[in-house]
């Protein structure tokens, strides 16, 4: 067979399923997005650009439900992750007054340091940001380094920010706080229930008990300080650490 010679100019652009025209153009608009082609009629096809991010999204498939967020995914792949969340958590703002963190559309907190985020669409799809020198070895499930509650904060950390499930995360951190909270370190406690009280807002529980219990901690102002880095993403934080 003979060989077929190639040249590396290829551009590869993802096409997933659009629900709604309207409500797609309307969320992608107001991040800064603009439509290079829209149409409803004989087939949907929607294609949006913004910097160098082309998303393309045609027909959805039958009996497709968006509250399921199975709908389709593109990987962006980024030099500075957190640039991009900047601009798109202040473009929320601007629009909407708030960040957008729970229902759908949403977007997916960051951590300072971390090396993704997710953005979810209207019609469920996931739009992966994810910085070039992510490390290539990812260890899933809580580090085998770590014991006690630290793993479990480890393993919540996957769980947010790589799999993209606050519920598993909220129900992992419940179950560890009370299987190893009383023997923890008063910072890593703090950090537990900042992440419940970020957690329970989000999917709309109550967020009374883990205030409390975080209010009475005692902690010295090198804990505070990693309490506040670990989580100054979460909204309100001042009000609550002691």
């Amino acid at each position: 067979m003979s060989e077929i010679a190639v040249r590396p100019n290829e551009t590869t652009v993802p096409l997933m399923p659009c629900a709604s025209v309207e409500e797609m153009l309307a969320f992608y608009e107001s991040l800064g997005f603009r439509a290079t082609y829209k149409q409803s009629k004989p087939y949907v096809y929607l294609a949006l650009e913004w910097s160098g991010i082309h998303l393309h999204f045609g027909p959805a498939p039958k009996g497709l439900d968006p509250a399921r967020e199975e709908s389709g995914g593109c990987l962006v792949m980024v030099d500075a992750v957190a640039a991009y969340h900047a601009v798109i958590v202040a473009a929320m703002r601007r629009v909407h007054g708030k960040v957008l963190s729970s229902g759908q559309p949403r977007i997916t907190r960051y951590r300072p340091g971390a090396s993704r985020f997710t953005l979810i669409d209207p019609s469920g799809n996931s739009i992966i940001f994810i910085q070039r020198d992510e490390p290539v070895e990812l260890e899933y499930g809580g580090s085998k380094k770590l014991t006690g509650l630290a793993k479990v904060l480890d393993n919540v950390r996957i769980l947010r920010e790589f799999k993209n499930d606050d519920l598993q995360a909220f129900r992992a951190l419940k179950s560890g706080m009370r299987r190893h909270g009383a023997d923890a370190p008063a910072v890593e406690r703090a950090i537990a229930l900042g992440h419940l009280i970020d957690l329970a807002t989000i999917l709309g529980e109550s967020t009374d008990p883990w205030a409390a219990e975080l209010r009475g901690l005692e902690l010295t102002p090198d804990d505070r300080q990693r309490v506040e880095s670990e989580l100054g993403h979460v909204s309100g934080l001042q009000e609550w650490l002691p």
